[in-house]
């Protein structure tokens, strides 16, 4: 396993990070505290969460996955040997039942914060992030960005002041943001520099084969700036594990189980993966090393979040960060994504 360092911080993360949103949901306790087991053994010192999380988010299952690794926490003793990323929900009309308020006001912050210390057991967390923002913008699979009614005042400043508090206590060490524009991330290192608050270290959008958008202009802000992408969805809902090209059902899939979780099924997506599909098997891979080893491959990556539900999902899937991707490779990769720039709807 390889490390890389957050920026701008000491802390060295695994370049996989195990993404555990099934966890509460798809995946039982057992099993989630198995594929940590498993991770741990085999490098993955980086673990994601969120505070809504599992996902789909319902009332009845809120808070189940950061439960499920404080259980973990507990009966392993390796809080110690674990980076610990967790996230804030932000504004939404669904989720009213996580909080009174779905905000980053002081009064948000601070019981989203220990209420999430509680579930984890544990007194601090490493990376603590903003799942989405506060102002309406383009995330979530909005493709560009549309003007429209927003009450929100720039309050990041306020954001950063709040959580410069809760790193001074110790609770939080570092911060990063999620599902971020350039704006927004240019925004809040603003304020750091010129106010000598806390920096964004690290943002958590999605990025594959089939999502690409993140080069348009984040990319530049994350080298320019010295800010790591965590990669989320690099395997597009599953849709780059090639499984679905099959004709087989998959009935325990998450975009069968979901079907709101449809972003990589559109018909361009479906040719796109195929002509990856294609790659692979010319040069001996399965898609799922392809797809994943090309995002490891990004230079603005700090780590890579991958998801299952499987252990032998969680077994390739980590197994694929072996993978160095040849010249040859990337250019055939850039042919596909000259003809299917933008595939997810």
């Amino acid at each position: 396993m390889k490390y890389n360092k957050l920026p701008h911080t000491a802390v060295k993360v695994s370049e996989v990070c195990l993404g555990t949103m099934t966890f509460g949901q798809q995946n039982t306790e057992a099993e989630g505290h198995a594929q940590m087991d498993y991770a741990f053994e085999k490098g993955v010192n980086f673990f994601d969460t969120a505070e809504m999380y599992s996902i789909p988010g319902h009332k009845e299952t809120y808070g189940s996955t950061e439960k499920i690794i404080g259980t973990w926490f507990k009966n392993s003793g390796k809080r110690e040997k674990v980076i610990l990323a967790t996230k804030i929900a932000g504004p939404s009309p669904i989720f009213g039942y996580m909080r009174e308020k779905l905000d980053f006001s002081p009064e948000s912050i601070q019981y989203a914060l220990d209420n999430s210390l509680k579930r984890l057991q544990t007194d601090y967390i490493d990376l603590y992030q903003l799942h989405w923002p506060e102002r309406k913008t383009n995330y979530f699979g909005h493709r560009g960005f549309k003007v429209q009614d927003d009450s929100w005042d720039d309050n990041i400043h306020q954001v950063l002041e709040t959580l410069d508090g809760f790193i001074k206590q110790g609770k939080i060490k570092h911060i990063g943001v999620s599902n971020e524009s350039a704006w927004g991330l240019m925004r809040f290192l603003e304020e750091s520099k010129y106010h000598n608050l806390p920096r964004i270290s690290t943002v958590q959008n999605p990025y594959s084969l089939l999502n690409r958008l993140f080069e348009g202009g984040s990319a530049e802000v994350c080298h320019r700036e010295g800010v790591g992408l965590l990669a989320y969805s690099p395997l597009a809902f599953g849709v780059l594990s090639g499984k679905f090209l099959t004709g087989e059902n998959h009935p325990k899939a998450r975009i069968k189980l979901f079907p709101q979780y449809s972003r990589y099924s559109s018909e361009q997506c479906t040719q796109a993966t195929r002509l990856y599909e294609e790659i692979a098997k010319k040069h001996g891979l399965t898609l799922t090393q392809l797809a994943l080893a090309f995002v490891n491959n990004q230079p603005f990556m700090a780590s890579t979040i991958i998801g299952a539900t499987t252990m032998s999902q969680l077994k390739e899937n980590i197994d694929a960060f072996t993978i160095k991707l040849s010249d040859e490779i990337l250019a055939e990769i850039e042919g596909v994504q000259a003809i299917f720039p933008d595939p997810a709807p």
